[in-house]
């Protein structure tokens, strides 16, 4: 088990690298570094960044579900055809989420018996890419271990609800600060809608953001462009600039420099098997 301070370090410097470099490296680079820090399979550390996501997602939508349960159409400025269009998507997105936790559900049961089946692809392919592979996913759901434990997993989903309602405040605040006017539960319908503003993979989710929190104020609480604008990027900015800045921080006490953490991940995206401890200490070499 891994300690708290290690964990949020990591996931700061993460996140300030995903800020900093393309195609949101420090998704790569966090696993790496823990798995360094900690002497754990980097390909476990790894399932565990996609349940987080994973765990995000159920718990976004949770509270997008609250927002179409408790508004009244009538408030959105949205017509009843891009109202209905939104909420599909997020019915579709829940279904996906809870397709995934059952997946991961299965996987995280029997991770000897998933390696096993893995091996069959031995029949295709040469044997030491089929048991490489075979490795990679035993130890990919060795890594979703929380899966085997509800109760942990509830307390996973529990403490990530007011990480979320936070973020939710966030954007409120921010709206209301440039006189967009919104219910609090209107926060969660355009949080919902950065969530997939941020997934798009640029350097500090630049773009995707502003246009997703720009639709989802002027569509459906009728912002006016320059107010749209200017709480897109204000709001972009205290999301991002303050954990960047801590991220900087935190990686300079690890010795890790941005061509390094750059290297690090390209390592980690050529290497997804790398858990043995003399690959981890040349890892080591190459970001220092």
């Amino acid at each position: 088990m891994t300690r708290f301070g290690i964990a949020f370090r990591m996931t700061v410097i993460g996140f300030a690298a995903s800020f900093l470099l393309p195609a949101r490296a420090g998704e790569v680079i966090r696993p790496y570094l823990l798995a360094r820090r900690e002497g754990l399979p980097a390909t476990a550390t790894f399932a565990t960044v996609i349940l987080e996501r994973l765990l995000d997602l159920v718990t976004v939508l949770a509270l997008f579900a609250v927002f179409v349960l408790t508004i009244e159409p009538a408030t959105v400025a949205a017509n009843p055809t891009q109202f209905a269009r939104v909420k599909l998507g997020g019915a579709f997105a829940a279904a996906v989420a809870a397709a995934g936790l059952g997946l991961f559900f299965a996987l995280a049961g029997h991770p000897e018996r998933v390696g096993r089946v893995a091996l069959r692809v031995e029949r295709v392919l040469p044997g030491a890419l089929a048991r490489a592979i075979a490795r990679f996913v035993e130890t990919f759901a060795e890594g979703l271990a929380v899966m085997r434990q509800p109760r942990r997993l509830l307390v996973s989903l529990a403490l990530s609800l007011p990480l979320w309602l936070c973020i939710a405040a966030g954007v409120w605040a921010t709206s209301r600060a440039f006189h967009i006017t919104l219910p609090f539960p209107g926060s969660f319908l355009v949080m919902t809608l950065l969530v997939v503003g941020v997934a798009v993979p640029t350097p500090g989710a630049i773009g995707g953001f502003h246009a997703a929190y720009q639709f989802a104020v002027q569509t459906f609480y009728a912002a006016p462009d320059d107010r749209a604008v200017g709480a897109a990027i204000v709001l972009h900015a205290i999301s991002f600039v303050p954990v960047t800045l801590l991220g900087i921080v935190f990686m300079a006490r690890e010795g890790l420099t941005l061509a390094g953490a750059k290297k690090l991940a390209e390592q980690g995206t050529r290497r997804p098997d790398d858990s043995a401890p003399a690959k981890m200490s040349e890892l080591n070499r190459s970001v220092r």
